[in-house]
């Protein structure tokens, strides 16, 4: 991959990995509720999860989902229903614990997370449109592509989640974990109404 391609796929790569999503939303209030070492299940899950998703778009998957319709509808619903679902969890969270059962998202619901977040599929349909698709040495660019991106996946939200548990003890005093709670539930609201719009 010439110099320039992989400077714009790393520019793309950190904007896209370090904005606030549903990813990092609950990378920070999963460690922020039961620690860093709870939150590493989701953390860890995130970039596996991505990566099979642009392993799928770079098959042919992405385009089928952008063609039909009702699969486009099916992924925005399921998407929009599990924020949604994932905040009312979030926001009647009230108490710190190692394992509170309301905001635990384990392993395999973050890689299945990464199936109906709209971020996500939009951030693969694009690295498969500009750096994958229509090229003669497909392989190679998914040799460097699907690592560039696992570690920005798992970087962009371990430092969430390093937030989330450095804010647990100030968290702890108070009503403090519960307006931040619901503060991190609008965030999901937030982007469940922005995946209904688009």
């Amino acid at each position: 991959m010439p110099w320039p391609e992989f400077t714009a796929l790393l520019v793309l790569a950190t904007a896209m990995s370090f904005s606030p999503g549903p990813n990092t939303t609950l990378s920070t209030a999963l460690a922020a509720n039961g620690g860093l070492p709870r939150a590493m299940r989701f953390v860890c899950a995130v970039p596996v999860g991505w990566s099979a998703l642009l392993l799928l778009c770079a098959a042919g998957v992405g385009a089928l989902v952008a063609a039909v319709p009702a699969l486009r509808f099916a992924v925005k619903a399921l998407g929009i229903g599990y924020l949604l679902w994932l905040a009312w969890r979030l926001a009647h969270t009230d108490r710190l614990g190692p394992a509170d059962a309301r905001v635990a998202v384990g392993f395999w619901q973050g890689i299945a997370l990464q199936f109906v977040n709209i971020k996500a599929w939009l951030l693969a349909l694009t690295i498969v449109a500009g750096w994958i698709a229509g090229r003669g040495d497909v392989l190679p660019r998914l040799g460097v592509v699907v690592p560039v991106m696992l570690f920005f996946a798992f970087a962009s939200n371990f430092a969430y989640a390093a937030v989330g548990a450095l804010l647990r003890g100030w968290l702890a005093e108070g009503r403090r974990l519960a307006w931040f709670n619901r503060a991190m539930a609008l965030v999901l609201v937030w982007t469940a109404g922005w995946m209904a719009w688009i």
